[in-house]
């Protein structure tokens, strides 16, 4: 049976791992898994909370059943669902429930990311914002146990969110524009 082409979300997420996540650098342990091929993008069909809840049900039953050389982490990519930042960023409470449901905190947490990605007290113009923007709202599932180890071997892990702010804030106009295309899109354009 042929391979099905990686869909327009996953190309999209692709390359923004790979040219904004790892290629700048913003995550110093996301190279090794994904060089390995033990990076799951998965392409979420919900186009409700519930359907997504069972999305990333299943997802955390499979990465909690593999082997973490073979899948280290998940990213679930979500077009259909939370163009507006604050409903994605309400939903991480019931994200938050199914973990503690399922008693996969402490072994499991959720990272989030979205195209309008806004931290608290920060302007919506906020360079240190491109951190987390993505081209389409992502969860981010990872292991407990990676995160830990990947610290242990990597030294000054409190200064990455002010080191990747200030590469934010030093990329140029023409910079930003090319990595962050999806940004500067217009409707009807």
């Amino acid at each position: 049976m042929p391979i099905a082409p990686p869909s327009v979300p996953e190309r999209a997420v692709r390359r923004w791992l790979e040219e904004v996540v790892i290629g700048l650098g913003l995550c110093p342990f996301a190279a090794p898994p994904w060089r390995r091929g033990a990076v799951r993008l998965m392409v979420s069909d919900a186009d409700d909370a519930l359907e997504l809840l069972a999305d990333l049900q299943s997802e955390l039953v499979r990465l909690d059943a593999t082997d973490p050389r073979d899948l280290e982490t998940t990213l679930v990519i979500l077009p259909r669902l939370f163009a507006a930042f604050e409903d994605f960023n309400q939903f991480l409470d019931p994200v938050d429930a199914l973990l503690e449901r399922f008693d996969w905190m402490g072994r499991f947490q959720i990272a989030s990311f979205h195209p309008d990605y806004r931290f608290a007290d920060a302007a919506d113009d906020d360079a240190g914002n491109l951190t987390n923007r993505s081209p389409y709202p992502i969860l981010h599932l990872i292991r407990e146990e990676s995160v830990s180890l990947a610290i242990a071997h990597f030294p000054d892990t409190n200064n990455i969110p002010q080191r990747n702010i200030a590469r934010m804030q030093a990329l140029t106009e023409t910079e930003r524009i090319r990595l962050f295309s999806y940004l500067f899109v217009t409707p009807n354009a």
